[in-house]
């Protein structure tokens, strides 16, 4: 996911979307217990993401405490 795309997105939204990475990469993990992944990218690149999100869920956090 592009940090444009993350940009965009409203609280609501990256809630979500964190929530379904999380659940996308604990399945991936199950899974690479039993067979090894195609590519092994994919873990790099959710947990990334994941990454972004919550910077970005930090950076509203403090506009919003600022703001008030």
């Amino acid at each position: 996911m592009k940090n444009y795309e993350i940009a965009a997105m409203d609280k609501k939204e990256l809630l979500s979307k964190i929530e379904e990475l999380e659940n996308r990469l604990a399945d991936l993990n199950f899974y690479q217990a039993i067979e090894p992944a195609q590519n092994p990218m994919v873990f790099r690149n959710s947990k990334r993401d994941i990454a972004r999100m919550k910077t970005r869920l930090t950076q509203i956090d403090r506009q919003e405490k600022s703001n008030a």
